[in-house]
């Protein structure tokens, strides 16, 4: 009995919000946005001898592209994809998001969900406070130069984020 008052009570919540509440209005990146953006960190990451792969994702996560190295390591892909995940889903940079987790800090237990990855390497897109995607990075010598060819990316289409 007291189910039926408590889904009747739930319609009624939820019928007393006006259609119009229902609409979202949201900025995601375009496909010509993360070609943009592979292009800018492949060239970035070549002129100094780097084969990486490279992720771009959309606002919730899915690829909108990506690019496997020719050199690149198979798992390069996996890994880049999961750096743009962590940036995305806490809205900074991989690498400051595993700085912020290490073992012994209070948000340590951040690092047991999934799809996440302590590396850097993932760079947020931003539009003020909102996450619209992510670039990921893996191949180069070291996760500071992963960074920095992602952040080559953001540079390319930091106009269009404004």
């Amino acid at each position: 009995m007291w189910f039926r008052s408590a889904a009747a009570a739930a319609i009624g919540v939820a019928l007393s919000f006006p259609a119009s509440a229902q609409v979202l209005s949201q900025k995601d990146v375009s496909a010509g946005m993360a070609l943009t953006i592979i292009q800018a960190v492949v060239a970035a990451c070549q002129k100094d001898g780097y084969s990486v792969s490279v992720a771009v994702l959309d606002r919730v996560g899915r690829f909108r592209g990506y690019l496997q190295g020719d050199k690149a390591s198979p798992t390069n892909i996996e890994l880049a994809r999961r750096k743009a995940y962590t940036a995305l889903t806490f809205r900074r940079t991989s690498m400051e998001w595993a700085e912020r987790t290490v073992p012994g800090q209070p948000l340590n237990g951040q690092r047991n969900l999934s799809e996440v990855i302590p590396l850097g390497g993932g760079v947020p897109l931003m539009i003020g406070e909102e996450a619209i995607g992510a670039i990921g990075v893996s191949g180069a010598p070291g996760q500071d130069k992963d960074e920095a060819c992602a952040k080559a990316g953001l540079a390319k289409v930091a106009d269009q984020l404004k």
